[in-house]
């Protein structure tokens, strides 16, 4: 398995500190306000770098920190009229609901950072004694040119650097580069007691300090989103092996930014959007398919346009598990399906397990990984398209292959599809169901329902008009009735 380290700026041989296990650490949420769709894609990322990871057979040891003291948290405090930890509280219950309603697996640990402390206060007194911080007037600096390999994460050179800080330097500071780790309690801040005086930690002390006590060093895997890369994961460097002298993390994974419509998302431009809202208005599933349809490390282009285009995709994938189902089920009278057919879906059911892995190992392109099981759907859909009146008992066994590949290689990606339903009709069914049917409430699963209802009642009738106009209002979605044995059935028919 190869994976692209952010720090050597190439893909290499991933190769854990011990055999079998996996100490991971991915920097959390500072929990001001709800999660937008951005920290979303990046935390999903790292969740299903992780299921691969367990899939592979690694013992992983998942931290992710929660930042509960920070400017921006007081600053909300302070506008609300409330307590930073009343603010904190509040939205650290968001982001762990929102994340499991984006079925993003709960951390090992996720150890908050006012319960932390003590361990920066000690890592700071470390890096005091060794040259590496210095105190002012209650605040403490960690000094940048203390550290000779400043810079080797972010590509950037000190004295550049140098020249860019001069500008809004405070002159309390040995150099302008130099950061926090401590700082000084103001009034109407939390503030806890320290050696320099009552204070809190910097930002990232924080996780400099809990990665260490939660893994040890060097970290496996230490990932964020691209935007952390500098300053936090540079100052995290510097510190951490300052206070050590031990390698702080021996891969650094980066995951790429997220776009709104093709542009930047930002408050300025009015298209900040909070995964909340979106969960309001899509399943999960459809979100986190979208999402692995781009390399991690990509930028991705998220959209309701392109959302509304994977409930597509998710409803080729539910109906070729519903017909593989039901093919199964019902294969008893055949005649038997030519075996040179058996043996070509054998070999597409081969070749998506083959190329699902050699994908993922490929620095977790889970793009990849998806077009193989949807090649594998291709497959499926023109095999039972054309011998599903064959199939006998002993072809049964192909089928659920077939069905378990698909179903096994999406669950190592976090993707739960179900064949018993069609994810997402769209809301428009309900009009349609309204005008012919006389369906009085909204839910689209149930306007499907009714519509059902009616056709079968107008054959009974043999009001073929109104049968059919129920067939044909459903056509324009992508939805078609299938009769068969068992009753009519609505189906997802690919355009492919």
């Amino acid at each position: 398995m190869r994976v692209y380290n952010s720090l050597s700026r190439t893909k290499e041989e991933f190769v854990p500190r011990e055999p079998d296990k996996v100490a991971m650490y991915v920097c959390g949420p500072t929990v001001y306000n709800h999660i937008h769709i951005g920290n979303a894609r990046t935390f999903l990322s790292f969740d299903v770098i992780r299921r691969y990871l367990v899939h592979k057979g690694y013992d992983v040891r998942f931290i992710q920190n929660v930042t509960d003291v920070d400017d921006k948290i007081i600053n909300r405090a302070n506008e609300e009229g409330r307590s930073a930890a009343e603010v904190a509280e509040e939205y650290t219950a968001a982001f762990i609901s929102a994340m499991r309603a984006l079925d993003v697996e709960d951390p090992t640990e996720r150890p908050l950072a006012t319960e932390t402390i003590p361990a920066m206060i000690s890592m700071i007194e470390r890096l005091i004694e060794r040259g590496h911080a210095y105190a002012v007037g209650g605040d403490v600096y960690f000094s940048v040119r203390s550290f000779p390999g400043y810079g080797k994460l972010s590509g950037r050179d000190i004295d550049e650097m140098h020249t860019q800080a001069r500008v809004d330097a405070d002159e309390r500071k040995r150099d302008p580069l130099d950061f926090a780790l401590w700082k000084a309690a103001k009034p109407g801040e939390p503030h806890w007691p320290g050696p320099w005086g009552e204070g809190r930690p910097g930002w990232h002390i924080e996780c400099s300090a809990m990665s260490e006590i939660e893994l040890g060093l060097p970290l496996d895997i230490h990932g964020g989103g691209s935007d952390l890369i500098f300053p936090h994961h540079e100052n995290e460097i510097a510190q951490s092996e300052a206070a050590t002298g031990l390698v702080f993390a021996n891969y650094w994974l980066h995951g790429g930014m997220l776009q709104i419509n093709s542009e930047k998302m930002s408050k300025s431009l009015g298209n900040f959007t909070l995964l909340k809202d979106v969960l309001e208005r899509y399943n999960a599933t459809v979100i986190r398919l979208l999402m692995l349809q781009t390399h991690y490390r990509s930028s991705l282009d998220f959209s309701d346009t392109r959302l509304d285009e994977t409930i597509h995709a998710y409803n080729r994938l539910a109906n070729l598990l519903r017909n593989l189902r039901w093919a199964r089920d019902l294969a008893v009278c055949g005649m038997g399906v030519p075996p040179d057919a058996l043996v070509g879906l054998r070999a597409s059911i081969e070749a998506a397990r083959e190329k699902f892995e050699f994908e993922m190992d490929d620095d977790f392109n889970t793009a990849g990984a998806l077009a193989a099981v949807f090649e594998l759907a291709k497959a499926g859909n023109s095999f039972l398209a054309d011998y599903q009146s064959d199939l006998c008992e002993d072809d049964r066994l192909v089928l659920l292959e077939a069905e378990d590949v698909v179903v096994s290689r999406l669950g190592v990606l976090g993707i739960q599809i179900s064949p018993d339903e069609t994810c997402c009709y769209p809301h428009e069914v309900v009009d349609l169901a309204r005008d012919l049917a006389g369906y009085q409430a909204s839910d689209p699963d149930g306007a499907v329902g009714a519509l059902l209802a009616t056709r079968a009642a107008a054959r009974s009738a043999k009001d073929f008009a109104r049968a059919d106009a129920v067939r044909d209002g459903l056509t324009p979605f992508g939805f078609h009735i299938e009769d068969t044995p068992q009753g009519a059935r609505v189906i997802y028919r690919s355009q492919e």
